[in-house]
């Protein structure tokens, strides 16, 4: 989805959740159980924007207006190469409502792990405060 990777790699954080479904479900590569709604995917989005150095993509699978398609992706996490993909799928509407983040290898997945298990805290206080807005 070219809208998505542009807005990434702008590190436009508004843009990528101006393009979530408000029930986008959010799967992280290093987290069991997936993370349902808009808040709390912008701010995990925008916290990996944040953890992730040198990030760029390096191929697009599928075409501009598919329902699906994956974005495979390069970048460094404390020091540890990370080999990934973005899996997208968009409803009707051209939302994103699912994003699936798959990363290899285990020493780069080791090290988002904890960069963003030291985050999450601030993540969900993000999240909730968003929420709070919304009412």
């Amino acid at each position: 989805m070219k809208a998505f990777r542009d807005a990434v790699l702008a590190n436009d954080i508004d843009a990528v959740g101006a393009l979530f479904a408000d029930d986008i479900v959010f799967t992280s590569p290093v987290a069991f159980a997936p993370y349902p709604g808009k808040p709390i995917a912008y701010a995990i989005i925008e916290a990996v924007m944040g953890v992730f150095e040198g990030f760029h993509y390096v191929r697009e699978i599928g075409h501009d207006g598919d329902a699906d398609t994956a974005l495979v992706f390069e970048a460094t996490v404390d020091g540890k190469s990370v080999n990934g993909c973005d899996f997208i799928h968009v409803n009707d509407e051209g939302l994103i409502d699912s994003l699936t983040v798959m990363v290899r290898p285990l020493s780069g997945a080791n090290a988002l792990s904890a960069a963003m298990g030291a985050r999450f805290e601030s993540i969900k206080e993000r999240a909730a405060a968003m929420v709070a807005m919304q009412s």
